[in-house]
């Protein structure tokens, strides 16, 4: 029983501070990973987020602090490419939306549907999306989304027009993220923008 207390103790040691594991890290560690899991569950060294993720708590001076979303999302997803989009990269945007969403907006490979992981709600979509996201995709993703984000189309489209007569976007990236991963009416809001703010 030493033995493995010990064993045990050494686990946690090596344990990152703030990271997420899926059970299938801990394979490293031991030939039961889901025991091993369990047993760092009891001591504290790790807390359990959903079936299979877990969290090495960090301590702040405030506190036990959560995983951050992008090691929560990085892990859950296994490394597969994600774009975290939603109210508040399109609000930034300056086009006219203020919309708020009670869950953040997930666009991925693997997953869709509303999940909770370490509660915290995500909504997962499987949607194409490029893997360096630039403003003018949040654009086209704004217009794809305008009913959900609170904002009319042709309100979106006349500050569209305005952002890019000032310079705010690039015209040709605008076109060529509608033309890859907007629907014709993203093209078309997108091509009477740029017909305006010429």
């Amino acid at each position: 029983m030493k033995y493995q207390e010990n064993s045990y103790t050494m686990n946690e040691q090596l344990l990152e501070s703030g990271r997420v594991y899926r059970t299938a890290h801990l394979r490293r560690w031991s030939a039961n990973p889901t025991r091993l899991a369990a047993h760092l569950t009891e001591r504290g060294a790790l807390r359990r987020l959903s079936h299979g993720l877990y969290y090495a708590p960090r301590q702040s001076r405030f506190g036990e602090t959560p995983p951050s979303e992008a090691a929560l999302l990085e892990t859950f997803l296994n490394g597969s490419p994600y774009v975290l989009t939603g109210p508040a990269r399109w609000n930034a945007l300056g086009l006219g939306s203020t919309a708020l969403f009670a869950h953040p907006l997930v666009y991925n490979m693997k997953r869709s549907g509303k999940l909770d992981l370490g509660g915290r709600t995500f909504l997962f979509r499987q949607v194409a999306f490029p893997l360096g996201p630039t403003p003018e995709w949040f654009v086209v993703d704004l217009l794809r989304n305008a009913e959900a984000a609170g904002a009319s189309r042709s309100t979106l489209e006349a500050n569209l027009a305005r952002a890019v007569a000032i310079g705010r976007f690039d015209a040709d990236m605008l076109l060529a993220m509608a033309s890859r991963y907007g629907r014709l009416q993203e093209q078309d809001a997108v091509r009477r923008a740029l017909a305006i703010a010429r």
